[in-house]
């Protein structure tokens, strides 16, 4: 049984755009317009929302749509995404904004740095940065694990970047590969693949991704970066003494109830596929993104804001706050929705099936390669996320569920290529570890393209079993 993150328009539903132009002429309405995001983003500075409005106007308008309908196809497909996306991402900060304010992050962090020796510090960081990334963007998960980093570093007398680098990769493999994070979300939205089955299949792909970039990459980037000189102040900003903190327990359960509520739904769409069984029923209902974000965020009032000594005011603040920084990303993603209904509607999507079928290139393949190339000149693993959906999401019309849930990796896993100066991870992550470029390029940016390459070499087998 197949089913998406929620339903959303199809290009039918769309206000309909001229599909007179030849494939020519829509390789080269393509080109432009991603040719004119990348020059607007890289060096006009201008916010990814405005750009992806623009390249989308400038699309419909080389492909030949009427100059009263240029946007028409990029507003239908905005509202779509921000319906079926929006939602999520603000219940996921909400969730996200209790577990750092709350302390519940570094009850995490505590429980296991203190079962875990010198040699293990590695393979924890991955853990803990692979737990809380679950919840939590990418930039939120650097700026609540950085001082974690640069504090077990201290007190463990190790490596700041041989513990370091497990972190990064353990928040950037969920950022890229697992949804509820934005990037999958909307491709899952995009090609219509099952969330759950995606989940799984994310899950399976990401564990040994991150032993490979985060662990024993760590070891090897430790030696190329050579020993860093920690800062003075190592102190996470956010471990004020508190009279009561969240318990470990509640906290991981808290973290983990939308991901086994999802896969929940998965599985028993898979056992009993029968849509008039109430068990199904059930599951499919407990088990929507929607409501199993929904549910670990009311019970993060409890376990995490009640249980760290929040009153209702404090609880309602902490979760009222965490929607404003996440504004940005909503439109982001929105106006990337919007510009890959433009996409499908000017007939992009379908001619990209039409070249794949004449020179028989895997899908898979085919969505990572374009996903990196679209993240190697905007920086953005989002934009590249949502654009390499558009361009080939017809390819996933006749597909089997999990093949969709594959595809969706493939793209992920394309979009976290190589990291350089146009990302402002890449920044992020040079400022916190006191890095040079150079250094970040041969730690951080290598490591991301670990995580590119060795997820599609993962996944490119896997379609051939599954």
């Amino acid at each position: 049984m197949e089913t998406s993150v929620t339903p959303t328009l199809l290009a039918a539903d769309a206000p309909a755009l001229p599909h007179t132009a030849s494939n020519g002429q829509l390789l080269l309405a393509v080109l432009l317009a991603i040719g004119a995001i990348v020059l607007l983003i890289t060096k006009l500075k201008l916010h990814p929302f405005l750009a992806l409005t623009l390249g989308s106007g400038l699309l419909a308008a080389v492909a030949g749509a009427p100059f009263d309908k240029l946007l028409a196809s990029f507003s239908t497909g905005f509202g779509a995404t921000v319906a079926s996306v929006g939602l999520l991402i603000g219940l996921g900060a909400m969730l996200g904004k209790l577990l750092a304010d709350s302390g519940g992050a570094n009850t995490i962090a505590d429980t296991v740095l203190a079962r875990t020796g010198p040699k293990l510090l590695p393979w924890a960081m991955a853990l803990i940065a692979a737990v809380l990334g679950l919840p939590l963007f990418f930039e939120v998960g650097v700026v609540l694990l950085v001082p974690i980093v640069l504090l077990v570093a201290r007190r463990g007398n190790a490596p700041l970047i041989g513990i370091g680098i497990p972190a990064l990769a353990g928040l950037s493999v969920l950022h890229g590969l697992v949804p509820p994070h934005p990037g999958p979300l909307v491709a899952v939205d995009a090609l219509h693949a099952d969330l759950g089955v995606t989940l799984a299949l994310g899950l399976l792909i990401a564990v040994p991704t991150l032993i490979v970039a985060g662990p024993l990459f760590g070891r090897l980037a430790q030696r190329w970066v050579g020993p860093l000189e920690l800062p003075a102040e190592t102190e996470p900003v956010d471990t004020v003494k508190r009279e009561r903190t969240p318990k470990f327990a509640a906290v991981l359960a808290t973290i983990l109830l939308p991901v086994v509520l999802m896969l929940g739904k998965a599985l028993t769409d898979v056992v009993i596929d029968d849509p008039k069984s109430t068990v199904q029923r059930l599951f499919d209902f407990i088990g929507s993104p929607l409501i199993a974000l929904l549910a670990a965020t009311l019970l993060g009032m409890l376990t995490l804001g009640r249980a760290a000594g929040f009153d209702k005011g404090r609880i309602s603040e902490t979760v009222g706050s965490a929607l404003g920084p996440i504004a940005g990303i909503v439109f982001i993603v929105g106006a990337g929705g919007g510009f890959k209904q433009t996409l499908i509607d000017v007939g992009v999507g379908q001619a990209v099936s039409e070249w794949s079928g004449k020179w028989h290139v895997s899908a898979l393949l085919l969505g990572w390669l374009i996903a990196v190339l679209i993240r190697l000149a905007t920086g953005s693993a989002t934009v590249a996320t949502i654009t390499a959906a558009g361009i080939v999401g017809p390819l996933a019309a006749d597909m089997s569920t999990s093949h969709a849930a594959l595809l969706v990796l493939a793209i992920g896993a394309g979009s976290l290529f190589l990291s350089h100066v146009n990302d402002a991870g890449f920044w992020l992550v040079k400022e916190y570890f006191g890095m040079s470029v150079g250094q970040t390029l041969k730690s951080w940016s290598v490591m991301e393209t670990i995580i590119s390459v060795v997820a599609i070499a993962l996944i490119l087998p896997l379609s051939l079993i599954i």
